[in-house]
């Protein structure tokens, strides 16, 4: 069963161009793993200063593994400059996941 990554983040003010860049770029790059199933990043259109992450992998091991490789280490640093607190995160698994079409039949 595959697992997901919830994080919302709200950095500093004067943060926020940095902010974004590193998060455009750990995405680049966990975009690669073999384990990554998709992730995508959202800033806000109502709250500029909030962005968001969901990421997708095959299972448990993944995103062990994605969270030990260098890229995301560098986020994790630059992260600890650009926001007012520890990256807090959503790890997960889907429920209740019957497509609509499912569900009707």
């Amino acid at each position: 069963m595959s697992v997901h990554f919830f994080a919302k983040f709200e950095p500093l003010l004067g943060k926020e161009a940095a902010f974004r860049e590193e998060l455009l770029r750990v995405v680049e790059h966990s975009r690669a793993e073999n384990g990554c199933l998709a992730i995508r990043i959202f800033e806000s259109l109502r709250e500029p200063l909030v962005f968001a992450i969901h990421s997708e992998w095959v299972d448990e091991e993944a995103f062990e593994s994605h969270a030990q490789l260098p890229h995301t280490v560098r986020f994790l640093e630059a992260a600890e400059r650009c926001l007012p607190h520890r990256v807090q995160g959503l790890r997960s698994r889907e429920i209740g996941g019957a497509a609509p079409s499912d569900v009707f039949d």
